[in-house]
């Protein structure tokens, strides 16, 4: 177990190239989920927040379900979306990183639309009366209470974040877990344990969490800030 812990911290100082194509590939396939996600989660939860319409009730606590969607679900959805037989597997991306960007985005998408209804339906309760004054119909009041919310809206982005880079199940599904391809830090952990390599099992996973500690890290530093400067 020493020789595994002696390793790991080997791999870490030295920039093994394994190690570091991982991670890598690991960052990219989150941060783009986050950033798909996010250009369509943040409008339809404003949307969600200001405007009433039939059926509004139910796509609320379906979007709040889906907060907890079971990752492997989500994997099996896109899985046969992707495949072959699927209406999209003309274009070829199942065992793509395309794939995994897919998967995590859907996974991310309900957790920032479902918190950012939730903000700005507070703020529009807060500043209703002061924008309609101004003249600001809804939809034109959406980019401004985004912005109020700005720093709300950070912590909801990392909260994506962290769910997707943690994430194993779905990715295995579509990813494949195709070494040099779309082998990322989760998968990469679990294969490792069952092949034994612990070594860079345990860098990778010394990574994963120093990750996940800095994520939550930022989004208190965020909330600190914005409480002690704008009050909220």
């Amino acid at each position: 177990m020493l020789d595994a812990f002696a390793g790991a911290a080997g791999l870490l100082l030295t920039g093994d190239p394994t190690l570091t194509h991982i991670v890598g590939l690991s960052l990219r396939v989150s941060l783009s989920a986050v950033l798909v996600a996010s250009v369509l989660a943040l409008p339809v939860g404003a949307a969600l927040a200001l405007f009433r319409f039939p059926g509004r009730t139910g796509v609320v606590v379906l979007l709040n379900a889906l907060m907890g969607l079971p990752p492997v679900v989500a994997g099996l959805i896109v899985y046969i979306l992707l495949s072959r037989a699927g209406p999209l597997g003309s274009l070829g991306l199942l065992f793509t990183p395309q794939a995994m960007v897919i998967v995590q985005s859907l996974l991310i998408f309900p957790i920032v639309a479902a918190l950012t209804r939730q903000m700005v339906s507070d703020l529009w309760v807060e500043y209703r009366e002061q924008l309609t004054s101004l003249g600001a119909s809804r939809v034109r009041a959406i980019p401004s209470l985004l912005w109020d919310a700005r720093f709300s809206l950070v912590t909801a982005l990392l909260a994506g974040f962290g769910r997707a880079v943690a994430e194993v199940g779905a990715v295995l599904i579509v990813g494949g877990n195709i070494d040099g391809v779309t082998r990322v830090m989760t998968t990469a952990i679990a294969l490792e344990t069952n092949k034994g390599n612990l070594s860079l099992a345990l860098a990778l996973g010394v990574i994963l969490m120093g990750l996940t500690l800095a994520v939550n890290a930022v989004a208190f530093a965020v909330g600190e800030f914005s409480r002690r400067r704008y009050g909220v």
